[in-house]
């Protein structure tokens, strides 16, 4: 089965309509911005331009340092690099031994706990 073929103005006459549709419907959904205040509700002076900036602007870019504080100040004063691709930290194992998990000590007899898991409770 084939598709039948438009034509390009049918084509281009479609995509009007659309368009044509789109927006009314956006001027016909604008419209109730556009009113006066209604009697009896207070009408609050404009906000100063800058001020605006300030409170829009300012406050998240304070908050996005503040974090980014929080997160890279802490490494670096351990002495560690923050920067991609850095190698990993030697010591990840807090509280373990101070050598290679390889050296730790195996189970010489079938009692022995050395050696890690054993599956038994």
């Amino acid at each position: 089965m084939t598709t039948p073929e438009t034509s390009p103005a049918a084509t281009r006459l479609r995509r009007a309509v659309l368009l044509l549709g789109l927006t009314v419907a956006l001027v016909a959904v604008a419209g109730p911005a556009s009113a006066d205040v209604p009697e009896g509700w207070s009408n609050p002076d404009d906000v100063d331009v800058l001020w605006a900036l300030l409170v829009l602007g300012g406050i998240p870019l304070a908050l996005a340092l503040l974090i980014t504080a929080f997160v890279y100040i802490p490494p670096m004063v351990r002495g560690e690099r923050v920067a991609p691709g850095a190698p990993a930290v030697e010591n990840q194992w807090i509280g373990g031994p101070s050598r290679s998990a390889a050296e730790l000590a195996g189970p010489d007899t079938e009692v022995s706990e050395a050696g890690g898991a054993s599956a038994r409770w």
